[in-house]
C-alpha cells in the first residue's frame, strides 16, 4: 500500500535514507546543480512576492520501507544527494544517516566532490551578499521547498511506480526502464544485483541505446517480417523476458538454453538480461573487427569504411551489419560466400534507390513488393528459419544493374564494386 505525503526538505534529509546496491551512480553534474540553485532562487523570489504564503515543489521521491525503519531510495537519488550537498554547505554541522554512506563508485565520488566545490564557489561569487543568500537558502530548505514522497512496503510496487512515473513526462530511455525491471526480478539475489549494476554502469550508455535502436529491435521485427518502429518505452515488453518460475514449456526450454542467446528468441528475466546486453555488445564488436581484419573481406572493408557518404549509404551499411549480426548470432561462422551475399543484398538497395530513407530499408527488409528492388528477399526471416547456414549461401542474390545512366557517382561506384565482389559474370552470386 502506497503512502503519499508532502514533505519539506529538512524532514526528508533527516529520514533514515539508504541507497540500495541496484541504484546507478550519482551522475548529476555542475549544470544540474546550477539549474537547481537557480530554481530555488526563483522560488525564493516568488515566495517574497506572496509574502511567504507559498510552497515550491521540486519533485517526487519514491521510497521503499524495508521493515528496518530504513527507506531505500527507489527514485530520486540524484536530487536527494544534490540537496544533501547543498544542506551540508549551508549548515556545516548538519548530520544525517546518508552522510555516513560509503560511495564506492568513482563516478559518484568525483561528481560529489565537483558539485560540492561548485556550490561553495556559487555562493562565494555573491561577495558582499553571500551571507544573505545563505540565510535565504537555509530558510528555503526548512520552510519553502517540498517534495512528494511516495512510500511503499513492497519492493515490486516501488518498481512499478518507478516504471509508471518514468514512462510519463520526461521519460527515461527504454534501456533504463528495462534495467529497473530486471533488477526487480533479481530482488532475491542481492550480490548478483550489485554486480549487474556495476557491469551496466561501466558501459557506454550510448552504445547500449544504439544496440537496441539500430540492431536488436529491428532484427527482432524483421525476422518476423514485421516492419520495425522506434524503440521507445512502449516497446520494452519485447525485452522483459520470461519469469524464472514460469511453468510454460517454452520457458523451461529457454532456461536450459541460457547462456546461449538468440536475438530472435526470449530469455529468462533478471540477470540474463544484463548478460544478454553484454553478449551482443561483444558480438557486434567482433563482427566489425572481423570485417576489418580478415583478408577475405578487404573489398567489403573498403566500402564500409568510406567517409563522406550519403545518408542512404549509411542506412545500407547499418542494414549489412544487422544482417551479419543476425547470421553470426545463429550460425557462428563467417563463411565467405554468406558474408558476401549479405553484403550484396544490403547494399543493392542503395544502388536501386536514388533516394534511400529508413522507410525504404524497413520495407526492403521484409521484402515489401516494389518493382525497383533488384532482390526481393526477406533476409532476416530466411536466416531465422534456416536450419543450416548453407540455406543462406544457397540464396540467389543479384549484384549490380546494367543501366547506370541515371545513377550518381556514389551509386555507380557501388554498383561496380558489388559486381566485382560477386566475382561472377552477370553479377548473380
Amino acid at each position: 500500500m502506497a503512502k503519499i505525503n508532502k514533505v519539506d526538505i529538512e524532514t526528508l534529509l533527516n529520514m533514515r535514507l539508504i541507497i540500495p546496491p541496484y541504484q546507478r551512480p550519482y551522475k548529476w553534474d555542475i549544470r544540474n546543480i546550477d539549474d537547481l540553485l537557480k530554481d530555488i532562487g526563483n522560488a525564493i523570489n516568488d515566495s517574497n512576492k506572496f509574502n511567504g504564503n507559498f510552497q515550491y515543489r521540486i519533485g517526487t521521491i519514491i521510497l521503499y520501507s524495508n521493515n528496518k525503519d530504513e527507506f531505500e531510495i527507489v527514485d530520486g537519488q540524484q536530487r536527494i544527494i544534490s540537496l544533501l550537498l547543498l544542506k551540508k554547505y549551508l549548515c556545516p554541522d548538519f548530520e544525517c544517516d546518508m552522510l555516513n554512506h560509503k560511495f564506492k563508485s568513482k563516478i559518484t565520488q568525483d561528481n560529489i566532490q565537483r558539485n560540492y566545490t561548485f556550490i561553495r564557489e556559487w555562493f562565494s561569487s555573491k561577495a558582499t551578499s553571500k551571507q544573505e543568500y545563505i540565510n535565504e537558502y537555509i530558510n528555503a530548505i526548512k520552510n519553502l521547498l517540498e517534495v512528494i514522497v511516495i512510500t511503499v512496503d513492497n519492493i515490486s510496487e516501488a518498481f512499478q511506480l518507478f516504471d509508471s512515473q518514468n514512462s510519463r513526462g520526461k521519460a527515461l530511455d527504454p534501456h533504463d526502464l528495462l534495467k529497473a525491471y530486471h533488477l526487480r526480478e533479481m530482488k532475491n539475489y542481492h550480490y548478483e544485483m550489485k554486480h549487474a549494476v556495476t557491469k551496466w554502469e561501466d558501459k557506454d550508455t550510448s552504445q547500449i541505446r544504439d544496440l537496441f535502436d539500430l540492431y536488436l529491435f529491428p532484427i527482432w521485427n524483421w525476422s518476423r517480417t514485421i516492419k520495425t518502429r522506434p524503440f521507445t518505452a512502449k516497446e520494452i515488453d519485447t525485452y522483459k523476458g520470461i519469469t524464472e518460475v514460469s511453468e510454460y514449456s517454452y520457458a523451461k526450454r529457454a532456461s536450459r538454453a541460457m547462456p546461449y542467446f538468440q536475438i530472435t528468441e526470449p530469455f529468462i528475466a533478471g540477470n540474463d538480461f544484463f548478460e544478454m546486453v553484454e553478449h551482443y555488445l561483444y558480438l557486434l564488436s567482433d563482427i566489425v573487427t572481423e570485417i576489418n581484419t580478415n583478408d577475405k573481406f578487404v573489398k567489403i572493408k573498403e566500402v564500409v569504411n568510406r567517409k563522406h557518404v550519403s545518408a542512404g549509404f549509411r542506412y545500407a551499411k547499418n542494414l549489412f551489419y544487422c544482417a551479419l549480426l543476425c547470421y553470426y548470432d545463429k550460425f557462428h561462422n563467417f563463411e565467405e560466400m554468406a558474408v558476401n551475399k549479405l553484403f550484396i543484398w544490403a547494399f543493392m538497395v542503395r544502388v536501386d534507390m536514388e533516394v534511400l530513407s529508413f522507410d525504404t530499408i524497413n520495407k526492403y527488409s521484409v521484402a515489401d513488393e516494389n518493382d525497383k528492388y533488384t532482390n526481393r528477399i526477406p533476409m532476416f526471416a530466411k536466416i531465422s528459419f534456416a536450419r543450416l547456414h548453407s540455406e543462406i549461401t544457397g540464396l540467389q542474390v543479384i549484384a549490380g544493374k546494367d543501366n547506370e545512366e541515371k545513377m550518381n557517382s556514389e551509386r555507380k561506384e557501388l554498383n561496380r564494386m558489388l559486381i566485382e565482389i560477386s566475382g561472377l559474370e552477370g553479377g548473380i552470386l
